[in-house]
C-alpha cells in the first residue's frame, strides 16, 4: 500500500473533494511508475484520475458505520508517532 495514500472514510469533518482526489492522483502514480506522465501519456493518466475520483466518491458516500466519526487531528498525531517509531535512529 502506498503510504501517501490514507484512510478517507468516517471523519469529521467529512472527507473532501481535493483530498479524493489527492488519494486518486497518488494511487495513479503508484500503479502507473509515473510522477509525472509524457505528454503522449497525460491524457490517459488524467482520464485515469478522474474515474478513480469519481468512483471513490461514490465508494465513500455508499458506505455506512455505526462507529462514532474520527477525529483528523487525532489520526494524523497517532500517524506522525508511528513513523516517528518506524524511522527512529537507535
Amino acid at each position: 500500500m502506498c503510504r501517501n495514500i490514507r484512510t478517507l472514510f468516517n471523519f469529521d469533518p467529512p472527507v473532501t473533494d481535493e483530498e479524493i482526489r489527492a488519494a486518486s492522483l497518488q494511487f495513479v502514480r503508484k500503479i502507473s511508475g509515473f510522477h509525472k506522465p509524457s505528454k503522449g501519456n497525460e491524457p490517459a493518466f488524467q482520464a485515469a484520475i478522474d474515474e478513480i475520483a469519481a468512483i471513490s466518491t461514490r465508494l465513500l458516500h455508499s458506505l455506512e458505520t455505526s462507529a462514532p466519526p474520527k477525529n483528523r487531528e487525532e489520526a494524523a498525531a497517532v500517524a506522525k508517532a508511528r513513523s516517528a517509531r518506524r524511522f527512529q535512529r537507535a
